[in-house]
């Protein structure tokens, strides 16, 4: 975009333009200013009107994108395209590229990629204009104003942002404008990556560190974007391109094998081709049999898989037929003639992938041993499957009755989370805002900083299979490959997911460090309490950035919270965790002192539910915390250690913690128990192993009024089983009996408080 926009009088040596640059050009104003006036549009508009390319006369500079844009569409209205030309020539006239040529041509072939692609005509102005207001002294309001303003959006959307004002951060801060953008208009992010790939086609003018910059940042941003959209014409080449610049070595050496076989007499993939022809026309089914050459960057992952390449390995063929019914008819008379190749078989056509991508892929023999990658699709789906959402067309064009949704207006209510159930339920509920762009949309808008955004979305993009899960309720979660249900959970609850204390996948008990697979049905078991805390430990589990980012906010606001002990990072406390597991909330976190919480409801509400009991401790604005390691409960004894930041830790008079915690001189500090006797506590059941006996304890503590906070299972040792329960009792006083009820529970023979050893004394 603008770095390749050059003052002539400044411009450097000129290299030759690559050989993919477009080869149509427009011949620059004789008279070139240094600088320019504001533009006047109606002046433009008159000189348009009175020129040689008047109303009814394109000019020929953009005939080869008129030609393209016809075979797509040919109803289209070109008014808009004419103008649109006249203002973008005009603006950028003087401008020269880096490669010498007018930079007119820059807009003109990104237009002219996207023409090919089969946009409709509202992106093709868009495109046209995509550099002025960056570049000229067009502004966007004058854009709205000859253009309308969906056009004024998508210009927007690719202007990138000043260094001026943002400074190191106007790239990452110029892709999360560019992402939020697209959350609402797809067809953003297609001009961006049409404009991307003809800058990569041009980078051979540039300096081999900034051609190595560009590329890198292409390869983990802009390539995964276009595989997310379905646009696979632009990421095969967009691939080759970097995999060019990045590695030359490999490239050559691809680049040689594939020349070798071509030179190589006899085509295995022709021979196959035509067998497939004749295989066709005898069983009636009407379809075109293709070859189709593997580009650079999957020979050389083919070459890196199966080391050795055969002639089959350079290329697939490709059956194209007319209706969704013939493509399993193709498959049938293939599979029957043929020898099949029954491990390569993937319907993609009755479950799509998640870029709306859909074919048939199988394989088949040949007597020699080589195989022969075949991809069957309809017509419709091939063009889906090149040119992804551009192939939508305009995705947001209304019904005939409807008015045509303002962009600008719809911008603030959609740049948030998808709100609709459809968008929630699956990836293919909205192709315009598909789940993976919702998923990234909520959890940008939760980073700290460009640089945690900039690494977190490269990360995110980097995970490029998805999986889909199901919900009870039948709704579907898409996630990406190795997420867990941490990753479920946030998914689906948003921060609410710090209450969720275990999940049920398949039906059966998991716990949330659970890794799930495609079509796995996850249910997700939340707790009561709405100030439910993460488990720090949960990080190791997540997967995906919303959360991540979610449980990284909360532990930031909540420091020594999540961890079940004490303060962290404070070796003179170095008390041992209680064992947090996955589902589990930490017992761990502040009680308000009383001089710290004087505040009362207003009358008429009700009272906020008491946690556990309060804790008085003898440092006056101190507050207490009850330690994970013992969960002291009215009326145990108890005693007190100051940790960082004021808090005193609360721990049972007979907790081993105490007494490592003396042994290193540390002081105590008197505490006792307030009014509440609302509690808290975690119990160990031991037990035998036998059917329902899990059923049977819980049923045992909801009868004693107990709330079950948390709740883990570990896999039976020797026929013994161990429970442990976080439980929110109403007054500490029902805890024996409690403890009786659950002893009582036939198969289990012994229930105590939480105790965990403290490390020995070094």
């Amino acid at each position: 975009m603008s770095a390749e926009a050059t003052n002539p009088a400044t411009a450097g040596p000129v290299a030759p333009a690559a050989p993919q640059a477009l080869t149509a050009s427009v011949a620059p104003a004789a008279a070139r200013r240094k600088s320019r006036p504001r533009i006047d549009l109606r002046r433009l508009g008159r000189a348009a009107l009175l020129g040689p390319a008047g109303r009814d006369r394109l000019p020929d500079a953009i005939g080869h994108v008129v030609e393209a844009h016809r075979a797509h569409h040919p109803d289209a209205d070109l008014e808009p395209l004419r103008r649109a030309y006249v203002l973008a020539e005009s603006s950028h006239r003087g401008q020269m590229r880096k490669s010498g040529e007018p930079y007119i041509t820059h807009p003109l072939a990104v237009t002219l990629i996207l023409a090919e692609l089969g946009a409709e005509t509202t992106t093709l102005t868009a495109s046209l204009l995509h550099d002025t207001v960056e570049d000229t002294e067009v502004t966007l309001d004058q854009v709205r104003e000859q253009f309308g303003e969906e056009v004024r959006y998508l210009v927007d959307g690719v202007t990138k942002l000043e260094k001026v004002d943002y400074g190191a951060a106007a790239e990452p801060e110029t892709f999360r404008k560019m992402l939020v953008a697209t959350g609402n208009d797809v067809r953003v992010m297609s001009i961006k990556l049409a404009d991307r790939l003809h800058n990569m086609r041009t980078l051979g003018v540039m300096r081999p560190e900034k051609q190595a910059r560009i590329a890198k940042v292409t390869r983990d941003v802009l390539i995964p974007l276009a595989e997310r959209l379905g646009v696979q014409a632009l990421k095969t080449e967009l691939e080759d391109l970097v995999f060019a610049i990045l590695h030359p070595e490999e490239y050559e050496h691809t680049r040689e094998l594939i020349a070798e076989n071509a030179a190589r007499p006899g085509d295995p993939l022709a021979e196959v081709a035509e067998e497939m022809r004749g295989v066709l026309r005898e069983s009636g089914i009407p379809a075109e049999v293709l070859i189709r050459p593997r580009h650079f960057v999957s020979v050389h992952r083919v070459a890196r898989k199966r080391g050795q390449l055969r002639g089959s390995d350079f290329g697939r063929l490709l059956v194209l037929v007319n209706e969704d019914a013939d493509c399993y008819g193709v498959l049938g008379e293939l599979h029957t003639c043929m020898t099949p190749v029954v491990s390569e078989f993937k319907d993609f056509i009755a479950v799509p992938k998640f870029n709306l991508y859909q074919s048939l892929h199988t394989a088949v023999a040949r007597s020699d041993g080589q195989v022969v990658e075949v991809l069957i699709r309809t017509h419709q789906m091939h063009k889906v499957a090149e040119a992804g959402v551009v192939a939508l067309g305009n995705p947001y064009a209304p019904a005939s009755d409807a008015p045509a949704p303002d962009p600008a207006t719809a911008a603030p209510a959609m740049a948030g989370p998808a709100t609709s159930d459809a968008a929630a339920d699956g990836e293919r509920a909205d192709p315009t805002r598909p789940g993976w762009l919702s998923r990234l949309l909520d959890w940008q808008q939760a980073a700290p900083d460009p640089d945690t955004f900039w690494s977190t979305l490269r990360e995110d993009l980097a995970q490029d299979r998805e999986i889909t899960v199901f919900r009870p309720d039948g709704g579907t979660l898409g996630l990406p490959e190795g997420a867990t249900c941490v990753d479920a959970a946030y998914a689906q609850y948003g921060e609410d997911a710090h209450a969720c204390i275990g999940a049920r996948v398949n039906g059966r008990l998991a716990t949330l460090s659970t890794v799930l697979r495609d079509g796995d049905t996850v249910q997700l078991l939340m707790g009561q309490d709405p100030a439910s805390e993460p488990s720090r430990e949960w990080l190791e589990h997540a997967h995906t950035p919303a959360a991540r980012i979610a449980i990284q906010r909360w532990l930031a606001a909540h420091p020594g919270g999540g961890t079940g002990t004490t303060e962290p990072g404070n070796p003179a406390d170095a008390v041992p965790p209680a064992p947090v597991r996955d589902g589990e909330t930490a017992p761990d976190e502040p009680v308000a002192a009383p001089a710290a919480s004087s505040a009362r409801p207003p009358d008429g509400a009700p009272a906020p539910y008491p946690r556990r009991a309060d804790v008085l401790a003898d440092r006056p604005g101190a507050a207490a915390r009850l330690a994970g390691c013992c969960t002291p409960v009215p009326p145990d004894e108890i005693t007190g250690f100051a940790v960082r930041g004021g808090v005193v830790t609360v721990h049972r008079a007979e907790c081993a913690a105490v007494a490592h915690m003396k042994s290193k001189g540390r002081a105590e500090i008197g505490v006792r128990w307030g009014d509440t006797t609302a509690c808290r506590v975690t119990l160990v059941a031991e037990s035998f192993g036998r059917p329902h006996l899990l059923a049977d304890l819980t049923e045992a503590i909801a009868l004693q009024g107990a709330e079950i906070v948390s709740a883990t299972v570990e896999p039976p040792s020797q026929q013994r089983v161990r429970h442990t329960y976080t439980l929110q009792l109403p007054d500490a006083a029902h805890l024996p009996v409690l403890m009786r009820a659950m002893r009582d529970v036939p198969g289990v023979y012994d229930v105590s408080r939480a105790q965990h050893q403290a490390p020995p004394a070094s």
